[in-house]
């Protein structure tokens, strides 16, 4: 008789999962949410969602965190859907709105991180006045945020420091939300990136991409731009330098590539192509912000990774879509219609092809218009 190990394996995780599931639910009977473990809050690992019915769905945490020598365990709690859309939003907007500054953060971090004095926090923070790290200070001590040990230092009550590093973790889940937001206000001040209230001019998009590629070219890596238009109005810019970084970002899930596509604030002054009489330069990242959609792809460290966006968000993780020894960077993009009422013009690409190539003489350049002629 002969075993399908493959599928003996599949039953058996099946069976695990269900273990697994009628364990928690056990832990969770046996221990009902009280007012005295409620404070006992924690940072949580990725919640689960327990999904049956609506009326029945859950979002479970746990976990623990050494803190300031002490340990605290967040024992499993759940809180029920229907007992989090009845919230409060009055009183939660409230909390939120006092957490929502910027010093208040950074001294309820510092001070979770070491207990600290007043005047260490001035000047761990750069305050400049103790004036205003006590005009904060007061609307933490009074939310109960915030206590003053003997000494004078200040510190997160117990029971409010796992709460507050939950909403940490929350909060760390929708940072890229900030960036989304700056793309739709970009798109909304687009006059800024072209010195003009209306009639954008839709090559100062290209121009700003293919000017990454001849930055990449003057610190020395790649040698050739291709520069292919599109039936549909879109355009492809494709090099051969060392591909844009794909690892992660320090303390971060967030690709290196994604955050250049998606920080409109990136400082990178020399990769920014300022339009004459613009405010502001035209970075890959506002590129991204005022197309309908994007495509990275880029050939580095013996593979190939794409990303896919749509105004701006992305629509994919990056993805590792096969193997190549080539390195390099292509960007297809297609400019907003809404934006851009204008197509590209095959004959001006080619008199800033031949402008390019009089400033970079060792810079081969090749444009493709598959719609009409070649160059």
């Amino acid at each position: 008789m002969t075993r399908d190990l493959t599928q003996e394996m599949d039953v058996l995780k099946n069976q695990m999962a269900e273990l697994q599931q009628l364990v928690y639910q056990a832990i969770m009977e046996r221990k009902p949410v009280t007012a005295s473990n409620q404070n006992q809050q924690e940072i949580a690992t990725a919640p689960t969602i327990n999904e049956t019915t609506p009326e029945a769905a859950s979002v479970f945490y746990a976990g623990q965190v050494n803190l300031n020598g002490h340990c605290i365990r967040w024992e499993p709690q759940e809180r029920r859907m229907d007992q989090l859309l009845d919230m409060n939003t009055e009183k939660a907007a409230k909390i939120l709105a006092a957490l929502g500054n910027k010093q208040r953060l950074d001294i309820l971090k510092a001070v979770m991180a070491e207990p600290l004095t007043g005047s260490e926090l001035v000047e761990r923070l750069n305050m400049g006045t103790t004036g205003q790290l006590y005009h904060h200070l007061k609307a933490l001590l009074g939310a109960d945020l915030l206590v003053q040990e003997q000494g004078g230092r200040y510190t997160l009550p117990k029971h409010r420091s796992l709460p507050f590093l939950l909403l940490l973790s929350a909060a760390g889940d929708l940072l890229d939300a900030s960036d989304y937001i700056e793309m739709s206000e970009t798109r909304s001040n687009a006059g800024m990136y072209f010195g003009t209230a209306h009639g954008f001019d839709i090559h100062q998009l290209l121009w700003a991409v293919v000017e990454n590629s001849i930055l990449e070219h003057t610190n020395g890596y790649g040698d050739q731009i291709g520069i292919f238009l599109h039936e549909d109005g879109s355009v492809t810019v494709t090099d051969n330098g060392r591909g844009i970084p794909v690892q992660a970002l320090s303390n971060s899930n967030i690709s290196v590539v994604q955050s250049i596509l998606t920080d409109v604030h990136r400082l990178n002054a020399s990769a920014n192509f300022l339009v004459p009489g613009a405010e502001k330069g035209i970075s890959i990242a506002v590129v991204n912000a005022l197309s309908k959609y994007l495509t990275v792809e880029i050939r580095r460290d013996g593979n190939i990774y794409r990303q896919e966006y749509r105004h701006g968000i992305p629509q994919t993780g990056l993805q590792t879509v096969g193997l190549t020894q080539e390195t390099g960077t292509s960007v297809t993009f297609k400019p907003e219609p809404e934006l851009f009422s204008s197509a590209f013009d095959f004959d001006q690409i080619l008199e800033r092809r031949d402008a390019i190539a009089a400033d970079y003489p060792a810079l081969a350049l090749t444009i493709r218009n598959f719609a009409e002629k070649e160059a």
